[in-house]
């Protein structure tokens, strides 16, 4: 009940940051989309920081960890942090120049005027929202997910969970994802962009300070960096799965299992030679069969993992990255920068803020391998891990806080920007501004919002049990696969409205259908491990190239308004 009081203590401060930058909206649409262009290079970073850094990046990548091993941080975050500090730079400093100087609010604004076509509008609007409502459903996944094992016992008799008799009494997934919802919208809803990076920056130093204290409590629990290295599962000269040591969470000790204590058995590997290898350090992939209890009928069920990333599956994850450039939330936060140089501080910030984050996730999901029982849910690891080791109930709450914070720090943006191209692309582009009032137009956003919100939680109680980090996969596939788009318009005068329409329309088609293969968001790899995205990427920058340069080229005015001289911007 303790850690439960400091959660919802939490969410009352976060509720109180809300009205508080509620207070310094402007009340202007400018300002309610792109907070008049006022915020400086430490409230950006902490913004766009806090934004990308979702539930996948916490849950997620912990969970994944804990079912592939440490090569999940060569997947996403060791080239991440380097994609996006120059997409920041490349894409980020000149869309922020082209907005400010042309009054842009969303890319959709920005596309239509460089392509010269409505229709690019119409077309983009739904694949944004396609591709935007998945990445707000691994929020509230991974809220609820980690709330209800950290909560358990507390509510014994009004909350249980049969399929999982160790949370029973927990706070279930419906009521953390509907109370985080709601939480969400609050300060989205009075405080529009200001209110989003105010909240943004307090819960990004929130989940980063909480984060480490977290990475540091565990450690010592573990015994110190070196006996860690020790923990994660080993195999046997039987080629058999052990864990070594068990945590007494009584005695608050780590215990030596005598013998060591089977939990798989190796099926295949690539390498010869297995004996005390710890797979889960490894990157080389070892196909193991593991077991875990029916929680209803305590039988063991057989089940196999593949642990370790194949070659040509770590190269070309090096294609979703790009997804950043296309992100319409990071969009919206880039148009709400002061100037120019408030962008230095996040290129240069933000890689290392990858790296402090990203780094104790994985090393923790690896480690969790040597103490927890393998067919725990992946989003439930990092949960399980501190409600293992911490042991404390107030450090336990503040702790799931700097999760929660890193879950929302996301979602409003993303609400946010839903919000703001459904009310100027769709609503006011068809009827024109001149037919609503400021008032209005901030009205409509805010109904917008209030649906998506809805619509959101529904979803997301619907898909409750899919596996965060793989849908999240599948969210920056579909965004990096629109990158050409973004970024031969900025960069090649010779694209042509056709050329966009075409990447487009390739890259959706190309992700439906691997998605439709994935069964809608499972793990799925084409061929040898080839990553989907790679594929849809080539497919949308092939379809750009060859459809630009069969079709007429944009206007001389087009070209001397977004290719001038580089003093002009």
């Amino acid at each position: 009940m303790t850690t439960l009081l400091v959660i919802v203590g939490y969410l009352c401060l976060l509720l109180g940051l809300g009205f508080f930058s509620s207070r310094l909206f402007r009340g202007t649409s400018k300002d309610y989309f792109v907070a008049s262009h006022s915020i400086g290079p430490f409230l950006l970073l902490m913004s766009v920081f806090g934004t990308t850094m979702t539930a996948f990046a916490l849950v997620g990548s912990t969970g994944k960890s804990f079912e592939r091993g440490i090569g999940t941080y060569g997947l996403m975050a060791s080239i991440s942090g380097l994609v996006h500090a120059a997409i920041f730079f490349l894409i980020g400093i000149r869309l922020w120049s082209f907005g400010k100087k042309h009054g842009y609010l969303t890319q959709i604004q920005f596309f239509r005027a460089r392509f010269e076509s409505d229709s690019i509008g119409y077309l983009l609007f739904p694949i944004l929202v396609l591709l935007v409502v998945p990445y707000l459903l691994i929020g509230i996944i991974g809220a609820g997910k980690t709330i209800e094992p950290v909560t358990a016992g507390a509510f014994p008799t009004l909350f249980t969970n049969p399929s999982a008799p160790p949370w029973l009494g927990g706070v279930p997934p419906w009521l953390t994802g509907l109370v985080v919802s709601l939480v969400v919208l609050s300060y989205v809803f009075m405080g529009g962009s200001r209110g989003a990076a105010f909240a943004n920056t307090f819960q990004t130093i929130v989940f980063m300070i909480m984060g480490l204290v977290a990475f540091v409590f565990i450690i010592n629990a573990l015994g110190g960096v070196g006996k860690a290295g020790e923990i994660p599962a080993r195999i046997t000269d039987k080629d058999l799965v052990v864990q070594d040591y068990r945590f007494d969470k009584d005695s608050g000790a780590l215990l030596k299992n005598e013998p060591p204590k089977p939990i798989g058995k190796v099926l295949s590997s690539e390498s010869a030679n297995l004996t005390d290898a710890q797979p889960h350090f490894w990157r080389e992939p070892v196909q193991v069969e593991f077991k875990k209890k029916n929680p209803k009928t305590g039988e063991l069920i057989p089940f196999e993992r593949e642990l370790g990333i194949p070659f040509i599956t770590f190269v070309t994850y090096l294609f979703i990255p790009l997804s950043v450039g296309m992100f319409p939330h990071l969009f919206q936060h880039w148009l709400t920068a002061k100037n120019a140089k408030s962008f230095r501080l996040t290129v240069i910030a933000h890689p290392l803020c990858i790296m402090v984050v990203w780094v104790p996730c994985v090393l923790v999901g690896a480690w969790a391998s040597g103490v927890l029982p393998p067919g725990i849910p992946p989003p439930a690891v990092l949960s399980a891990m501190l409600n293992l080791l911490v042991g404390d109930p107030v450090l336990i709450g503040l702790l799931t806080a700097g999760v929660l914070a890193a879950i929302m720090s996301s979602l409003d943006s993303q609400f946010l920007c839903l919000g703001t191209i459904f009310t100027n692309d769709i609503v006011v582009h068809r009827a024109g501004k001149e037919k609503y009032s400021d008032k209005q137009i901030i009205r409509i956003a805010r109904a917008f919002i209030i649906s998506i919100v809805a619509l959101t939680y529904g979803l997301a109680m619907l898909a409750k049990d899919a596996n965060v980090f793989d849908l999240a996969i599948w969210c920056f596939s579909g965004f990096s696969a629109l990158f050409p788009v973004v970024f031969a318009a900025l960069y090649w005068k010779r694209a042509t409205k056709e050329g966009a329409m075409a990447s487009i329309v390739g890259a959706l088609v190309t992700w439906v259908y691997y998605f439709h293969q994935s069964g809608y968001g499972g793990e799925y790899m084409v061929g040898p491990g080839i990553v989907p995205a790679a594929i849809c990427f080539a497919v949308s920058a092939s379809a750009m190239v060859v459809v630009s340069l069969s079709t007429k080229p944009p206007s001389s005015q087009t070209i001397a308004k977004f290719f001038p001289d580089s003093g002009e911007l």
